[in-house]
């Protein structure tokens, strides 16, 4: 991680291991400028305050580690961020890395901006994010003690797969429970929207019926009532090309076409003999012949079938009248183009509409079936439930019993936990249970909500002892802990620092202490030193080892980092704690 212009840091890279990071310094140095820099990282809320004097932004870069199957790795390729190639990792699964960028404006300039993996994204991006990468546990940020959502979480965490199967085989009734009730609450309150419909789709298919059209119907009327009203027009003309074709019916007249042709059919018999060529037009003179004398007969029989017929243009033009009505009024259930739909459309519409009030009259059968499933599913819900009640219950006593345990080793031995489950009257995504983590601090203090009946350095030992508890079965791999050792001192101290080794073989310990008791447990130690030139402070971040981590945990013993009672002593914690360390790896 690198921080540029925050608060007493000027410029600083910080180097985390994978176990446990004690992160030290004097007093006004900018340790908890580490920890903001973090919590920028992961979302927190941007303060132009916190900008270096004389900076134009602070901006923190972190660069991330992340096994390939790990759910924040494919979260931020969905939020658009590209990862580096995938890399063995030292336990032979492939790992990718993620750069997060984050800038804060100084006062007077605009905002804040995020990326990840080089993408621009909201700061809200980030914090999402967080939720499978780093848990923050400080004095304002101790988010699992102040909801009781994530308290009844931590329970069922705790209680194990049994209790985790059961909210599981729960998760799965509510969600089928759930859509039934939405089901049968939106057929039933929409019972007056539905018979309105019902009504429109009956009334509308009623007209189609009662019309009964076909779907060419209207373009053969407009056809028939064209030549029906055209009906003297029409023989006047079939009766002349019929007389100028073939004037049989007219003796006077014999110039028709085909007197004239069977003449040339005749002129052409007596020689066409004598030459293929003469023979060829005789041939096709007589196909027109017959051709022309088979358009006399049409001609014909179409003047005979021709006769004016005002009843059936009457009713001709009525059917087209109640056609065009139909279509104006069934045009209101159909969305088409300006002009109203067609008959074809009104009658593809009838379909549609038969199907649906099939369904909605078959509504009331449904509002029956869903009411006999939702109560069945209700009675399975409220066993379902009870075994998850049961399973919290059981576990509540040892988990109080085992945070209380650790308590009293973290110098709160009077300290008494109290695990409380209420029940609501109504089923909630994870039961009825509502699961409150209560604390009495010392003898004689009422129970009260963990965020209220704790101090800030025993909020976070409260949060250091659940984390213990829950050591290796927390998803989170990152753990943040600032100013837990607040208040404590001695063998409570060495305890501090024990317990957070113990949650390093499992995850990511970085902590901010003053405590040489808890940094000589540490697997990497950062020191933040300032230094002041011009009036102007500054700090910055180094990884110190051997002699040098040495003379560093003698000056948090004694304030005097040349002492060598304090280095010698200071050798002794670490050498101790690493005994402690390869001793537990062994039991391991």
């Amino acid at each position: 991680m690198r921080i540029r212009g925050l608060g007493v840091i000027e410029d600083a890279v910080l180097s985390f291991a994978p176990g446990f990071n004690a992160v030290t310094g004097e007093t006004g140095a900018g340790k908890t400028m580490v920890v903001t820099g973090l919590g920028l990282l992961f979302g927190d809320r941007a303060e132009s305050g916190r900008v270096r004097p004389g900076a134009g932004r602070a901006v923190v870069e972190g660069r991330l580690e992340l096994p390939e199957s790990a759910r924040a790795a494919k979260r931020a390729e969905e939020f658009g961020a590209t990862l580096d190639p995938a890399q063995p990792g030292a336990d032979g699964e492939a790992r990718r890395e993620l750069l997060i960028n984050r800038a804060v404006a100084a006062a007077g300039s605009s905002g804040s901006r995020a990326f990840l993996g080089g993408q621009p994204v909201p700061v809200a991006v980030l914090s999402e994010l967080s939720e499978d990468l780093v848990a923050m546990h400080g004095q304002a940020s101790q988010q699992l003690l102040r909801q009781p959502a994530r308290q009844r979480d931590a329970l069922d965490r705790y209680a194990g797969e049994p209790t985790l199967a059961a909210l599981a085989e729960y998760r799965a009734a509510y969600r089928e429970y759930k859509d039934v009730c939405t089901e049968l609450v939106e057929l039933t309150t929409k019972a007056a929207e539905r018979f309105r419909e019902a009504d429109a789709l009956r009334f509308g298919l009623a007209e189609i019926e009662k019309v009964d059209p076909r779907p060419e119907e209207r373009d053969e009327l407009a056809a028939e009532i064209e030549r029906l009203g055209s009906a003297e027009e029409l023989r006047t003309a079939a009766a002349r090309a019929h007389e100028a074709i073939s004037a049989q019916d007219s003796p006077e007249s014999a110039a028709d076409a085909l007197t004239l042709l069977n003449q040339a059919r005749r002129a052409l018999d007596a020689a066409k003999d004598k030459d293929a060529a003469l023979a060829a037009i005789a041939g096709r003179l007589d196909e027109v012949y017959w051709q022309l004398g088979e358009v006399a007969t049409d001609a014909a029989g179409y003047l005979a079938g021709i006769e004016a017929d005002p009843a059936r243009l009457e009713y001709a033009h009525q059917r087209v009248a109640d056609l065009d009505a139909l279509c104006r009024h069934v045009g209101r259930y159909i969305e088409t183009e300006p002009g109203g739909p067609s008959v074809a459309e009104v009658l593809a519409w009838s379909e549609q509409a038969a199907l649906r009030l099939a369904e909605l009259d078959g509504d009331d059968g449904r509002i029956g079936e869903l009411t006999e499933r939702r109560d069945l599913l209700h009675e399975e819900l409220g066993a379902s439930a009870d075994r998850l009640s049961g399973l919290r219950a059981d576990a509540a006593g040892s988990f109080a019993a085992a945070v209380g345990e650790e308590l009293a080793a973290l110098a709160m031995p009077h300290a008494r936990i109290e695990v409380r489950l209420g029940r609501r009257d109504e089923f909630g995504p994870a039961g009825r249970d509502e699961v409150e983590l209560l604390l009495a601090p010392h003898p004689g203090a009422p129970f009260l909500p963990v965020a209220k009946g704790a101090s800030g350095g025993e909020l976070s030992r409260v949060m250091l002892a659940i984390e213990v508890v829950f050591a290796g079965a927390d998803p989170v791999p990152t753990l943040v802990f600032d100013e837990i050792d607040q208040g404590v001192g001695g063998q409570a101290a060495v305890e501090v620092g024990r317990r957070l080794a113990r949650l390093a073989r499992t995850s990511q310990v970085i902590v901010v202490t003053h405590l040489p008791q808890v940094a000589a447990f540490a697997d990497r130690q950062l020191v933040v030193a300032k230094d002041s030139e011009g009036g102007v402070t500054s700090s910055d971040v180094s990884v110190v080892a051997d002699a040098d981590r040495y003379t560093e945990i003698a000056r948090m013993l004694s304030g005097r980092s040349e002492s060598d009672s304090a280095k010698d002593h200071a050798r002794e914690l670490v050498d101790a704690a690493r005994a402690e360390w390869a001793a537990n790896r062994g039991r391991d």
